[in-house]
């Protein structure tokens, strides 16, 4: 307080902030807890960011017109290939039974190498064959 008779100001002492009652503390358990909810929902945040990520990774069909297509002679029907054009073909031969083929040999469709970020027909065929093992 300023008094008129003494030109001085009257200052509390300085109190600590945790010693004051009534005052809310973060114990270390709530800290925990905090840090466990966070993890809990970044957790769930990247795992559906990661299943989105998979989802997308399936891509578009392939084209036989797509230039990396054409030049491997692909097909997305395996009777439909010129064999004249591709003597190395044979019957029986398609994309689901071939070592570049990633999908499952009852997938309609699975991605290949060759083609990246595009899927080709488990029936097809292009001359980079390979039978699977």
């Amino acid at each position: 307080m300023l008094s008129d008779n003494n030109a001085h100001i009257d200052v509390e002492p300085a109190v600590n902030p945790a010693d004051r009652p009534g005052r809310y503390q973060v114990t270390t358990l709530e800290k925990t807890m905090t840090n466990r909810r966070e993890f809990i929902v970044q957790l769930s945040l990247g795992t559906g960011a990661l299943a989105a990520s998979q989802a997308m990774a399936a891509g578009p069909m392939l084209a036989e017109n797509d230039a990396q297509a054409t030049a491997l002679g692909y097909k997305a029907d395996a009777t439909k290939v010129d064999v004249k054009k591709f003597p190395k073909y044979a019957a029986g031969q398609a994309c689901k039974n071939c070592q570049l083929y990633q999908g499952k040999p009852t997938d309609a469709a699975g991605g290949c190498p060759l083609f990246a970020g595009k899927q080709v027909a488990g029936a097809g065929w292009c001359s980079a064959y390979a039978k699977k093992a």
